[in-house]
């Protein structure tokens, strides 16, 4: 009988403080678009990126991650139409392989490269022409080079891609614009 009494009284103790600390642990979390904006409010027209580098087809699938990830986030509607509040264009100035390990039985032959895309990423107000953001970004990825280093390029510039296209969703939703 003791024993269920004690039970009784922790329990009231315990329950009141659980419930207070799901309060604040629940303030911390903040649900939707954290600009202050309602979802899809505004919207964004993504143009074509300039490719500035030798390594082709990086263009098309920077701008194909870039409207994917808008759209996962949901901030902002995508526009098609070429009438969005907000007009995103970039220019990728640069394409980095980085040697990161090496072959152990040839040290001039890597096996692993670090790939970074550099764009010059710019995004202005459609009605007031107000720059929003202009800098430049980078995403990046690793790459294990198999007997084909063209085709591991091929299949990494998704990877490259999509974490340029998160670094730049991520500055467009959260900037404090």
């Amino acid at each position: 009988m003791e024993k269920r009494r004690i039970f009784l009284h922790l329990r009231a103790f315990l329950l009141p403080c659980l419930g207070f600390s799901l309060l604040l642990t629940g303030c911390a979390y903040h649900l939707g678009p954290t600009n202050g904006l309602r979802s899809g409010e505004r919207s964004v027209q993504v143009n074509p990126f300039v490719n500035q580098t030798i390594e082709p087809r990086l263009s098309d699938a920077i701008v194909s991650s870039l409207r994917k990830n808008l759209q996962k986030d949901g901030t902002y509607r995508l526009d098609t139409r070429r009438e969005g509040d907000i007009i995103l264009s970039g220019s990728i100035v640069n394409y980095d392989r980085i040697q990161l390990s090496f072959q152990p039985t040839d040290i001039l032959t890597p096996r692993q490269y670090r790939v970074v895309i550099t764009a010059q990423v710019t995004a202005r107000e459609r009605l007031s022409g107000k720059v929003v953001l202009n800098r430049k970004v980078s995403g990046q990825s690793t790459l294990f080079v198999g007997p084909d280093l063209p085709s591991a390029d091929r299949q990494v510039l998704p990877l490259v891609a999509d974490d340029l296209a998160k670094n730049i969703t991520g500055l467009l939703v959260d900037g404090e614009w």
